[in-house]
């Protein structure tokens, strides 16, 4: 039996991002690349080229259950695939690691971003994870347009069948899963702490408070794609700061590396 509170890294895909990354981080500081190159080598693609990873992860309950976070870029027609590398292969590496679909009893959405939503629905429109709850809070539904794809893929169907589960805040999903909420990427962003005990080491799911390994050399450092730069960046460093206290890894969603130090 999986000992409570194991964390497992599932990859879904590996890719190129659509921009080099010196676009996608410009006012980060020459030493911050540098850094970043000794923290995750694996992220230099050619020319400049920002290769990342699409990872979830899996955190092991009592009885054979699992809490999933993040549901990866999904099957070939999700809304990823505008521009990842589609379809993931999050199915199979959940086969490798021993997990049954239902087996998993909540799937925590860090956000709703379509590489972090996409396996909410299966190929043939079906919610992939038929016992689970949706975890998400409540200020990101509140703030995705509906007209976005995410909306129609993950929200309007896990609502239809009640699994969509909008929360308020810090929240304890179960004994030693907590979510954390670290807005700015999204407006409600949120992390998750993992309180293995038992002396184990605590993991922080970080999701995309920190998507390259310059934000971990240069926490300042800002991503063109965040909603609310400002926010991010102190969410970003709080969240360091509150693993450096714990002695906690991080768990990283798109760093090459699934388990990194905070610095």
């Amino acid at each position: 039996m999986d000992r409570h509170g194991r964390v497992v890294a599932l990859l879904d895909a590996t890719g190129i991002f659509f921009e080099p990354a010196r676009t996608a981080f410009p006012g980060a500081s020459e030493a911050a690349w540098e850094r970043a190159g000794q923290l995750d080598p694996g992220a230099s693609g050619p020319d400049g080229a920002w290769r990342l990873d699409f990872r979830c992860f899996a955190i092991a309950r009592p009885g054979g259950r699992w809490v999933l976070v993040d549901a990866g870029i999904g099957p070939a027609r999700s809304p990823a695939a505008a521009w990842a590398p589609v379809p993931g292969r999050l199915p199979d590496a959940l086969a490798a690691a021993g997990i049954a679909p239902a087996d998993v009893e909540a799937v925590v959405l860090t956000h709703l971003h379509e590489d972090h939503a996409g396996w909410s629905s299966g190929a043939g429109g079906e919610p992939l994870f038929p016992a689970a709850r949706y975890v998400v809070q409540r200020a990101e539904v509140a703030g995705l347009d509906r007209a976005d794809p995410v909306w129609d893929w993950t929200v309007a169907p896990l609502r239809a069948s009640g699994q969509l589960h909008e929360v308020a805040g810090t929240h304890r999903l179960a004994p030693g899963i907590t979510l954390l909420p670290t807005p700015g990427h999204t407006p409600g962003h949120q992390s998750v702490l993992v309180d293995r005990g038992d002396g184990a080491r605590d993991v922080v799911v970080t999701g995309d408070v920190l998507v390259h390994a310059v934000q971990l050399a240069e926490p300042a450092a800002a991503y063109s794609h965040e909603r609310d730069r400002d926010t991010a960046r102190a969410s970003r460093e709080d969240l360091l700061a509150r693993a450096r206290r714990r002695g906690a890894l991080l768990a990283t969603a798109h760093l090459t590396r699934a388990f990194v130090e905070p610095g």
